[in-house]
């Protein structure tokens, strides 16, 4: 496969990954790659990690990229089918039925990384949804050898409602997302939470609103189903053998209007309901709350992303 140059610029590399087409017309997925200098003894292990962005999102944080290139790992990012630099003019953004179909594209940028750049360790790193993305491939290719470990970002692993409106809304979200898939829903999303990364609000990171809009994209009820159905495995249990280490913050926010509080809070996610169902991932995972950490915890503020990158760190020296 051929890398060119890629949107963000030296050193970053993309290339297309053309997938299977489907009821839209065709499909491709794109991986970003960094490349670290690798040790110049063969038997030493040459390392990488493969990031999965969340919804509504791409790959953009370099800074990320910048830690694990430091530790000695070659670093690669996935655009999803249909987000970010995958996604094309006769697409519906971000949608999908089956969280499995993921599993292409998975598996052919896994290929690259072991096969054609030789690397012989692989962490995956998933943010949100793409943390649940990553748990349910990893899952269904346990025993293959493709994965070393787990890093999950804020995963979503429950839906930010209560309980009882989980349970009791199951059925209908099931029976539309099989009746009308593509009919869109009213969007959750605020526009809030991108406010307070973009520098041309209240944040201060740069990244392409068009590609990551503040007000979001249409939600389809055949995506909620799948990603219904796809919690619902997680709470019945993963079972994985690969050391997983799970990020959150300590707390959560819901705000209608702008408030300061968006910085240092999960305005996203229930932190809270990430760590109750994390330990039903696997029989080896790490929880670690970040004091002030936002959704995206490589986002956050810099006292709460050194955190990060210091538990990361330790983790890594521990289970990898």
């Amino acid at each position: 496969m051929e890398f060119g140059t890629d949107i963000l610029g030296a050193p970053y590399e993309s290339a297309e990954l053309t997938l299977r087409p489907d009821a839209e017309g065709p499909v491709v997925a794109t991986l970003v790659r960094r490349l670290a200098p690798q040790p110049a003894d063969p038997a030493a292990p040459r390392r990488a990690v493969l990031y999965v962005h969340g919804y509504v999102d791409y790959f953009f944080q370099t800074h990320l990229a910048d830690h694990f290139v430091e530790l000695g790992y070659s670093f690669y990012a996935l655009d999803l089918r249909k987000y970010g630099r995958s996604l094309r003019p006769h697409q519906s953004p971000n949608y999908i039925s089956d969280l499995a179909e993921y599993d292409e594209e998975l598996d052919a940028a896994v290929r690259v990384i072991r096969e054609q750049d030789g690397h012989t360790e692989l962490l995956v790193n998933g943010h949100s949804t793409g943390g649940l993305v990553a748990a349910l491939w990893a899952a269904r290719r346990q025993g293959r050898g493709l994965v070393d470990g787990l890093f999950l970002n804020s995963p979503f692993l429950s839906m930010p409602t209560a309980a009882a409106v989980r349970v009791l809304g199951a059925p209908a979200v099931g029976a539309l997302g099989r009746l009308a898939a593509t009919r869109k829903l009213p969007s959750a999303l605020s526009p809030h939470y991108v406010h307070s990364l973009h520098k041309d609000h209240q944040g201060s990171w740069d990244f392409d609103l068009s590609l990551k809009p503040a007000e979001g994209f249409p939600l389809y009820a055949g995506w909620l189903a799948a990603i219904q159905r796809g919690h619902q495995r997680v709470r019945r249990g993963l079972g994985l053998q690969v050391p997983v280490l799970v990020m959150a913050s300590t707390a959560s926010i819901s705000k209608a209007k702008w408030d300061p509080a968006l910085h240092h809070r999960d305005a996203v996610l229930r932190a809270d309901d990430i760590v109750a169902v994390a330990p039903r991932l696997g029989r080896s995972v790490t929880v670690v709350r970040i004091e002030g950490g936002m959704h995206d915890l490589v986002l956050s503020g810099p006292e709460a992303r050194a955190q990060v990158f210091t538990e990361l760190d330790r983790w890594l020296k521990a289970y990898l």
